[in-house]
């Protein structure tokens, strides 16, 4: 079973709680200027009796004409078929329903593969059911008191958060345990 969902982080830090002298109210200043915005798409592998995993990938925009905002639906299509070739079986595909999962060459190449690939939609707004969001809260948590001075130095905190979380299986169990959900074999 594979649960899917994306994020996105830009220069503006997200709000996390810090510690500071009693009346003295900490300020984290912001340094970097500009526009840019880094996409992730991340997926949660789980399977009974296997060690759990994360399989992602991490994209930067700077705004530049012609450069891609995010992901696109060649790159979800691309991102499935490295999935299977590394899972090495079919897939139990669960997502949300984002426009972009709808549009109508994904759904065709989903009916194209149906002997490997199955396909749930979650309902609309369900952060509560995907583990993959409890994956994003770990990783924005630590870019909270980030003053960062450009996108790249976000990218690098995001993949080095990513890939320490990949290589901890316990974890990404932990997310999905607060999810609700159980996998029986």
């Amino acid at each position: 079973m594979v649960f899917e969902d994306e994020a996105g982080q830009s220069l503006t830090p997200p709000r996390a709680r810090t510690w500071g002298r009693r009346g003295c109210t900490p300020v984290v200043r912001v340094r970097g200027r500009g526009s840019g915005r880094v996409s992730m798409v991340g997926l949660t592998c789980c399977k009974p009796g296997q060690r759990s995993r994360l399989i992602c990938a991490v994209r930067e925009y700077r705004g530049r004409e012609g450069e891609p905002r995010g992901f696109g639906w060649r790159d979800f299509r691309d991102l499935l078929v490295r999935v299977h070739a590394q899972l090495g079986g079919p897939i139990v595909l669960v997502w949300d329903n984002l426009r972009l999962h709808l549009a109508k060459p994904l759904p065709a190449f989903i009916e194209a593969n149906s002997h490997w690939l199955t396909v749930f939609q979650l309902p609309t707004y369900a952060p509560d059911l995907n583990p993959q969001e409890g994956i994003w809260s770990l990783v924005k948590r630590d870019l909270g008191n980030l003053a960062a001075a450009d996108l790249g130095q976000i990218t690098r905190a995001v993949k080095r958060r990513l890939e320490q979380i990949q290589y901890r299986p316990d974890t990404v169990d932990g997310c999905l345990a607060g999810t609700g959900l159980t996998l029986g074999s």
